[in-house]
C-alpha cells in the first residue's frame, strides 16, 4: 500500500516537473531576470571593480573558489566584470543565447562567490545566480529574442517540457531558499527565536550600527524598537511564512497570498533594518510562479489604451 502511494506521489511530482509550458513564458522570465541582472551589475559596478585591488588581509575564499590561495589578479577580475555586463545584455535580448546565457551564469557565479570571499554575504545574490544558472542553460531564447527573430520560420514553438522544467526548477529553488531560512532561524534560536527578543535585538543593533557609522536608521526602528510586545508576533509570522513557502507551488489563491506575504516581509525588513533584498522586492524571484506569457500582451494593451486616450484628449 505504501509503495503504491509512493509511486503515485512520484508520478505526480514527475508530471508536475516535466509538464509543458509555452516558450513565451520562459522567455519573459529570461527578460525579467536579464533586466534585473544588467541593472544590478551597473549599480554595483564600483563594488565589483574595487575587488581588483587585492586586499589580501580580508580575503577568505568560499564556495567554488575555496581552493584559491590568494586574490585573483586585478585585470582578471575587471575582465570578468566587463564580460558579465556584455553577456547580461545578450542574455536579456536573447542574442547568441547559447553563448551569452551560459557565460553570464558562469560569470555571476564567479563574481558573486569572489565578492562573498571578502567577508560580506548578500543572500539574495545566491537565488539570482541559481536562477541564472538554470535559465542560462535552458532554451530560454526560443521566443521574444533576437535568436528567435533570426531563425523564425512559420509559427513559434509549441508548448514543451523543455520550457516548463526551467520555470518549475526556478520556482522550487526559490521555495527551498525560504524554507532553509526558516529552518536556520529555528536551528539558531529554536522557539525562543519566535517568542523571545532576538528579532528586537537585531533591529536595535542595526539601528545603533547605522547611527554609529553616521547613517540614517530605518524609519520604523526608532518608533518600534522599545515596543517589545510587537516583535514576537512579527518573528513568529516570519518563520511561519518561510516554512510555508511550499504552498507557493500550488495553483491556488494560497500562492498569491504567500507571495504577497513574502513581499510584505521584505518591505518590513527594509522599514525596520534598512536591509534590502531587491530580487524579491522587484518581484523577479517570484516570477516563475506565474503565466508570464500574458505580460507582453498586457503591456501592449496598456500602451495602446494610453495612446488612444491621449489621441482622444487631443481631439
Amino acid at each position: 500500500m505504501s509503495g503504491a502511494v509512493m509511486n503515485r506521489a512520484l508520478t505526480a511530482v514527475d508530471r508536475w516537473f516535466t509538464g509543458p509550458a509555452p516558450a513565451e513564458r520562459l522567455a519573459v522570465f529570461r527578460i525579467l531576470l536579464g533586466l534585473f541582472t544588467v541593472t544590478y551589475l551597473v549599480v554595483r559596478l564600483p563594488v565589483f571593480w574595487s575587488l581588483a585591488d587585492g586586499r589580501s588581509s580580508r580575503f577568505l575564499p568560499v564556495g567554488v573558489l575555496s581552493s584559491l590561495t590568494g586574490p585573483v589578479p586585478g585585470p582578471v577580475v575587471q575582465a570578468l566584470v566587463i564580460i558579465a555586463v556584455i553577456a547580461a545584455i545578450g542574455f536579456t535580448v536573447g542574442g547568441r543565447f547559447r553563448l551569452t546565457g551560459s557565460t553570464l551564469a558562469l560569470c555571476m557565479l564567479l563574481l558573486g562567490t569572489y565578492r562573498n570571499s571578502w567577508g560580506q554575504l548578500l543572500h539574495f545574490e545566491n537565488l539570482m545566480v541559481l536562477h541564472l544558472l538554470v535559465v542560462g542553460m535552458s532554451p530560454a531564447a526560443d521566443a521574444h529574442s533576437l535568436d528567435a527573430r533570426r531563425r523564425r520560420v512559420g509559427a513559434g514553438p509549441s508548448p514543451s517540457a523543455a520550457y516548463g522544467w526551467p520555470l518549475r526548477l526556478s520556482a522550487l529553488i526559490m521555495v527551498i531558499t525560504y524554507v532553509l531560512a526558516g529552518v536556520a532561524k529555528l536551528r539558531y534560536g529554536g522557539i525562543d527565536w519566535m517568542l523571545g527578543d532576538t528579532l528586537q535585538n537585531h533591529v536595535a543593533y542595526s539601528a545603533a550600527r547605522l547611527e554609529l557609522l553616521g547613517g540614517t536608521p530605518a524609519p520604523l526602528a526608532g518608533p518600534l524598537v522599545d515596543r517589545a510586545w510587537l516583535f514576537p508576533p512579527l518573528a513568529a509570522a516570519t518563520v511561519v511564512l518561510e516554512l510555508a513557502a511550499p504552498v507557493a507551488l500550488l495553483r491556488s489563491r494560497l500562492r498569491t497570498w504567500w507571495v504577497v506575504g513574502a513581499w510584505l516581509m521584505h518591505a518590513g525588513i527594509v522599514a525596520l533594518m534598512f536591509i534590502v533584498f531587491p530580487y524579491p522586492l522587484f518581484g523577479v524571484a517570484f516570477a516563475p510562479l506565474y503565466a508570464l506569457e500574458r505580460l507582453p500582451g498586457a503591456v501592449r494593451a496598456r500602451v495602446a489604451g494610453k495612446r488612444i486616450s491621449e489621441a482622444t484628449t487631443a481631439l
